[in-house]
């Protein structure tokens, strides 16, 4: 099964106090969504316990034309969408209840040895008539180098138990709430976010004593630097807004 399909009520908890899907919830949603197709595919979870290979994600590229809202019958859909020797893509849609279109969005992936600490070659370990063909691509963008930027201030935080997840390191959707939460209160609540780009660069240890995002406004977008003591850059997330 190459394409996996779902359908959902977006629940109150998972909204904002303006009813709003919350910034980890949608990236969650689009890496269970992953994982659940990988599964289905025969390279998820059960494959990483094999073989002590996984999936680790570089970037995610998402485009909110409507953000879901409270309460909503939701379709989500993700698809692998090509692949060379080294980085597959992953695409995602979630559909409103008429069948129009929400969110689109595409992510980039690497196959890591768990054991030895290095990238591997996905043609050594993924059979070759797995991948689909003919694709239709839900987001067609490239993975671009994130532009560097001046910090305007930086937000310091703490990573939480609640943050890891089974591979030992802060889960990827986490870092899109500390990105959108660097931006200050006032800020986010005079606006809602219309996408958001992720480029991870090294994994944060559950064990990190303080996490630095610095951040830089541009009129309605935000650029963040998620660092740590040891590391100058662990991340950089692009976040775009519009006013409410």
């Amino acid at each position: 099964m190459s394409k996996l399909i779902v359908k959902r009520e977006l629940q109150t908890y998972q909204c904002d106090r303006y009813g709003n899907m919350r910034p980890g919830i949608l990236m969650n949603e689009l890496q269970g969504m992953g994982d659940s197709n990988a599964e289905k595919m025969g390279y998820g979870h059960t494959f990483i316990h094999e073989t002590n290979v996984a999936w680790v994600v570089t970037h995610y590229l998402v485009d909110i034309i409507k953000m879901p809202q409270n309460s909503e019958m939701l379709t989500y859909a993700t698809w692998p969408a090509k692949h060379d020797n080294l980085r597959a893509i992953r695409d995602f849609e979630i559909r409103g209840e008429s069948g129009e279109l929400y969110v689109r969005a595409t992510s980039q992936w690497v196959l890591f040895d768990l054991k030895n600490r290095r990238m591997v070659r996905i043609d050594d370990w993924i059979k070759e008539d797995t991948w689909p063909t003919d694709v239709v691509r839900a987001y067609d963008r490239k993975f671009e180098r994130f532009p560097n930027f001046e910090a305007t201030k930086t937000h310091v935080l703490k990573c939480r138990f609640d943050d890891i997840d089974e591979n030992q390191h802060i889960n990827n959707a986490v870092y899109a709430v500390w990105a959108t939460e660097s931006v200050g209160y006032e800020y986010r609540n005079t606006h809602k976010l219309r996408g958001i780009e992720l480029n991870y660069k090294r994994e944060i240890s559950p064990t990190t004593p303080e996490v630095y995002i610095d951040v830089a406004f541009d009129g309605l977008t935000t650029r963040h630097r998620i660092r740590t003591a040891d590391t100058p850059e662990n991340a950089q997330v692009i976040c775009y807004w519009e006013e409410l």
